[in-house]
């Protein structure tokens, strides 16, 4: 079919867009609509169905700023951070580490270490409440066999946040141990034995050649798994609802409580959309910062 010229050169972009429809729609439905929506709610306030009654401005964010229930669930959000991406990403690159030895039956380890993956979030907290029971949990016998005094893992707000944490590090390891096995797979093998044949020892070859290879893939989880971490909603609203006196009240749970069960439509979007932004500003200032030291071979 002859295609006059104009037309012709608007061809591949009518094309493209055509393959990219679909998704886009997702998007427009799933993301962007939700986006503008929820800037639109935090600027009203709202009835107990949502409807916008009265336009307040930022209003909500001047409250929200000025409220220490906010700012402990800032700063929970933050402690629940450190808790669960550093410590994650060491257990997942090590246990990596060694499903990546060439030895005979690895494969099954590395189905096991990858196994966290297959479980829901419901499942691992049912699991973990089982395990943290003070009573008869399997951590209290192992307090138990050490005469170390008991813990109340979910209903002291000392542990609490800490307990949580432990149930998002072991959902995260499936993901973490695959991306850091490929990483590590993909590292040239020479290298390894040229290293060798130098007299470099098995930490220096590590230190030295695995470390900056893999800063890639370093970098790739740990933007996802802040990323998720401030995120995390499951575990805490099976495990402690944002207690034990609002020590798990993350920012995520505050958004869920406000907006269905207190019905303060306005709050919860308002708090979303610093959420939103956080994780923004967050992410393009790891970027800035961390991957001008990320090794692309």
């Amino acid at each position: 079919m002859f295609i006059p010229p104009q037309k012709k050169s608007l061809w591949p972009l009518v094309q493209g867009l055509s393959y990219l429809a679909p998704s886009l729609l997702l998007f427009i439905c799933f993301v962007f609509y939700p986006l503008l929506k929820s800037i639109q709610l935090s600027l009203f306030n709202t009835d107990l169905i949502g409807q916008e009654t009265i336009y307040i401005g930022f209003q909500r964010y001047i409250d929200m700023f000025s409220s220490l229930q906010f700012l402990h669930s800032l700063w929970a959000t933050v402690l629940f951070t450190i808790y669960t991406v550093l410590p994650g990403m060491l257990i997942a690159l090590g246990l990596a580490y060694i499903a990546n030895w060439q030895l005979r039956g690895i494969a099954v380890f590395q189905t096991i270490f990858a196994f966290p993956l297959s479980i829901a979030v419901a499942g691992a907290s049912m699991i973990f409440m089982m395990l943290f029971n003070p009573t008869a949990g399997v951590f209290a016998y192992f307090l138990q066999i050490f005469h170390l005094p008991a813990i109340s893992w979910l209903a002291d707000p000392n542990w609490a946040l800490i307990s949580v944490s432990l149930v998002a590090i072991w959902r995260g390891l499936g993901f973490n141990i695959i991306i850091f096995l490929g990483g590590l797979q993909s590292i040239p093998k020479h290298l390894y034995e040229s290293a060798g044949m130098d007299g470099a020892s098995p930490w220096r070859q590590f230190i030295d050649i695995t470390l900056p290879l893999l800063s890639p893939t370093s970098f790739f989880v740990f933007i996802v798994s802040i990323i998720n971490s401030m995120q995390t909603f499951g575990e805490i609203n099976i495990l402690t609802q944002g207690g034990p006196s609002e020590s798990t009240n993350v920012i995520v749970y505050s958004i869920y409580r406000e907006g269905f069960f207190n019905l303060n439509y306005s709050y919860a979007s308002a708090e979303s959309i610093i959420l939103f932004f956080i994780i923004l500003l967050l992410t393009l200032f790891e970027f800035w910062l961390l991957e001008r030291k990320v090794f692309y071979r």
